[in-house]
């Protein structure tokens, strides 16, 4: 079976937690004992978040005066690479010698005209108290956005359009390979009036992204690895219900929050509709009942009970 993870930041850093590489590899060794259990007998394509790694590199080019800040795509780059790097070593002391693994930096199709470059929604870096967070946004030019009792800043979220490398992630899946790519949602790119490719100052979302991946390679599976077991409606209040299967129009109508649940059931709801197979919202710990068919949201078109 093919199958497409999309990780969320949780697997590589948790809420909270000091933005150290020891951190980091630490939670990326838990990710990989998940999907080193479910490698045997599957292709397996791997995605992930990038949100507070391209922050903190933001905020580290800020603090050189002087050049100029790199841009967001750039930044993305250098994570992508910078994740991939260690989710290859951490997977691959897991599995058999031999077992082939890839890194392939992703570069994703957005439209210039994207309304999403008038309200920039998506978070990265750090959070913030309100204080600091109006401070650093004065400084910067930044634009801000509550997380729930903290601020972030948010940049602009436009929707992948094209995966232009595809095809070769595409050869590698079906010589064995496993690949890590569209890492932070890939890099984010257009088509300037000279007709000559470059980058965009934005972040794409990695779960969207991610269904735009799974679909292209024609995958069996999309797992939507989150910090929670499924989705739930009424979250939070006595009224709380975890949904276990449903279907694309049923996700759609519940009105997920947009900063959380919301891209990762529009990514599964895109996904199952375009492909007529099944999207599954849960807990990476629970990735082995996952793929048998036991846990998760489970998002197909019409098998809602």
């Amino acid at each position: 079976m093919r199958i497409v993870i999309a990780l969320g930041g949780n697997a590589i850093l948790r809420r909270g937690q000091p933005m150290t590489a020891e951190n980091q590899r630490a939670n990326i060794r838990l990710a990989a004992q998940s999907i080193a259990a479910i490698a045997p007998g599957n292709e397996i394509v791997i995605a992930h978040g990038n949100g507070p790694q391209v922050g903190l590199l933001a905020l580290q080019a800020a603090a050189y005066h002087e050049v100029a800040p790199y841009p967001l795509d750039v930044l993305g780059a250098q994570t992508e690479a910078m994740i991939g790097y260690v989710i290859e070593q951490e997977l691959g002391n897991l599995l058999p010698v031999g077992q082939p693994l890839a890194t392939l930096l992703t570069m994703i199709e957005v439209d210039r005209d994207d309304p999403a470059f008038d309200h920039p929604t998506k978070p990265i870096g750090p959070v913030y108290d309100r204080e600091t967070a109006q401070r650093l946004a004065a400084a910067h030019g930044w634009s801000i956005a509550p997380d729930g009792d903290r601020f972030r800043r948010v940049v602009a979220s436009p929707a992948p359009r094209r995966i232009f490398e595809i095809e070769a992630i595409r050869c590698l899946v079906e010589h064995g390979v496993i690949v890590i790519c569209a890492g932070g949602g890939g890099i984010p790119t257009r088509y300037d009036d000279n007709g000559d490719l470059c980058g965009v100052e934005a972040v794409i979302d990695k779960d969207l992204a991610s269904a735009l991946l799974a679909e292209q390679l024609g995958a069996d599976l999309l797992v939507i690895a989150t910090d929670v077991d499924a989705v739930y409606t009424g979250w939070g209040t006595p009224q709380q219900a975890r949904l276990g299967r449903t279907t694309p129009e049923e996700l759609a109508g519940l009105n997920l929050p947009a900063g959380s649940m919301g891209p990762k059931a529009q990514a599964a709801g895109d996904f199952a509709r375009h492909t007529g197979n099944e999207a599954v919202i849960g807990s990476l710990a629970q990735i082995t009942d996952i793929v048998e068919g036991t846990a998760g949201t489970r998002v197909r078109r019409g098998t809602a009970h």
